[in-house]
């Protein structure tokens, strides 16, 4: 079975919702994928809460090592950790592969390969180069996406643009972003599917090196419809919350979550095709799924706080890390030269609080190098524009919007152990048991036609377990 692959990471969908649209048919093409699959159910390799997080399970699964032996934690620390990858096992086998955008991966760099790192992830090492161009792009409007004061001008879309129409921005892609920008112009509420089009250019630029390159292994890993099920679950599901959007609220956001499904589903008739044309088999996976977040519900639900502008504050406190960047939602990752300045930072940043008291940022118990600071606003109410909030350092204060503003949506989707790992082999079958996220490193070596001798990693191949419907036909 060795056949080239495409291994699609679409971070958690969630199985029952696969299940209820496919039953109703407004999932097609995911219904065709299902039909032709083996079909399991993972489980993660790990039962603590803090660390059922995307980019701590992704990393797993693409060493094939539980977090207790790699022991990634946050966002970024897999860029930089030294565990041997599916990219960089393969290549050593003398594969060609192509990773684009899979979360918190390390980059690498070979002849007739690529390597696009996610969006906060990246810091510039695209392989080929000539991708950082789009690779900036997509960064800056992932982490930026929500911040007015962070848009980029006219000459950065213009250099994007180019890229796109020498990199395989497709007529379809093309008229469904005009179609996108126009209803957004008549309807603001339909920004919230803004994050389709970008998938779609993910896949234009995907497909046109895939055909160049033809490797032997890609991944690639789009995260719309997660970011769409955190922002919205309250509004497909209200009657679930305490807190209940209003009914405008309903109407603009009820079926957000149901759209960024049917938006996937076109993405898999593409991917079925481009596979069919290029004889490789795909490999559905979404390391994760999503369920309602209650937790908040008696505060009033769980809001988000982020900075206009990490630079400023950094400035305003005196603070010179070696590098900083944004990573999720309201968080940052900064690295100092020392532990003493890392320390230093953090004491300077403890020192802001409301004027009840309450510390306006939080920090990591669990960092991977010392001198890095993972920090971000931990506040959880609803906060006052013109609350004040005070840094004791220094003995100013400040009016809280100058610093920090409102993400717009609540969480009101948090994460599912269960994940979907369907495995395109042409016979379906069904498997009821659930299997470890584990499972598919060695499943992914097998069907690659190569060999892991090594003994460190755990994991089983799930192979041996395919039902095929020549064997049924024969017993």
């Amino acid at each position: 079975m060795n056949r080239s692959i495409i291994s699609l990471e679409l971070n958690e969908l969630c199985p029952p919702l696969l299940d209820l649209w496919m039953g109703e048919g407004l999932l097609p093409n995911f219904s065709r994928l299902h039909a032709q699959s083996q079909v399991f159910t993972t489980y993660p390799d790990t039962e603590k809460a803090d660390e059922l997080e995307p980019w701590i399970q992704w990393y797993s699964i693409h060493t094939g090592l539980p977090f207790a032996d790699h022991d990634v934690f946050h966002l970024t620390d897999g860029r930089d950790a030294k565990d041997v990858d599916i990219w960089q096992f393969l290549l050593a086998q003398g594969k060609s592969v192509m990773n684009f955008s899979s979360m918190n991966a390390a980059p690498f760099a070979a002849p007739g390969s690529l390597y696009l790192a996610d969006p906060w992830c990246h810091d510039g090492r695209s392989y080929p180069p000539e991708l950082n161009r789009f690779a900036d792009f997509v960064a800056h409007n992932v982490r930026e996406h929500s911040n007015q004061d962070g848009q980029l001008d006219v000459s950065s879309y213009a250099a994007f643009i180019g890229f796109m129409i020498t990199h395989g921005w497709s007529p379809d892609t093309i008229m469904r972003t005009l179609s996108q920008l126009v209803a957004e112009k008549s309807d603001p509420a339909r920004n919230a599917q803004r994050v389709a089009i970008l998938d779609a250019m993910q896949y234009d630029v995907f497909a046109h090196y895939s055909r160049k390159l033809a490797p032997d292994f890609a991944s690639f890993f789009v995260n719309s419809v997660a970011h769409l099920q955190h922002s919205y679950w309250r509004h497909m599901d209200p009657d679930t919350f305490t807190v209940r959007p209003a009914p405008a609220e309903l109407d603009k956001y009820g079926s957000a979550i149901r759209e960024g499904y049917i938006a996937m589903d076109h993405l898999i008739g593409r991917f079925l095709r481009l596979a069919e044309k290029q004889d490789a088999l795909i490999i559905f996976q979404t390391a994760l799924s999503q369920q309602p977040f209650l937790r908040y519900e008696d505060q009033g639900s769980q809001h988000f706080y982020r900075l206009r502008d990490l630079q400023a504050l950094l400035d305003g406190c005196g603070l010179s890390p070696s590098h900083a960047e944004p990573t999720m939602t309201h968080q940052y990752m900064l690295h100092f030269a020392d532990r003493a300045e890392r320390d230093t930072a953090r004491a300077r940043l403890e020192g802001w609080e409301t004027e009840a008291g309450d510390q306006v940022f939080g920090f990591s118990k669990h960092d991977r190098e010392e001198n890095a600071l993972y920090f971000g606003c931990q506040l959880r109410t609803v906060m006052d524009d013109d609350a004040i909030i005070h840094d004791r350092s220094t003995g100013r204060s400040h009016k809280f919007s100058d610093w920090l503003y409102a993400m717009e949506a609540t969480k009101s989707g948090c994460h599912h152990p269960d994940g979907c790992l369907w495995i395109a082999t042409g016979d379906h079958a069904v498997h009821d048991d659930k299997v470890s996220i584990l499972d598919i490193w060695p499943t992914i070596v097998e069907l690659s036609g190569v060999q892991d001798r090594s003994s460190e990693r755990p994991g089983k191949s799930l192979i041996p377990r395919f039902i095929l419907e020549e064997s049924r036909r024969a017993a």
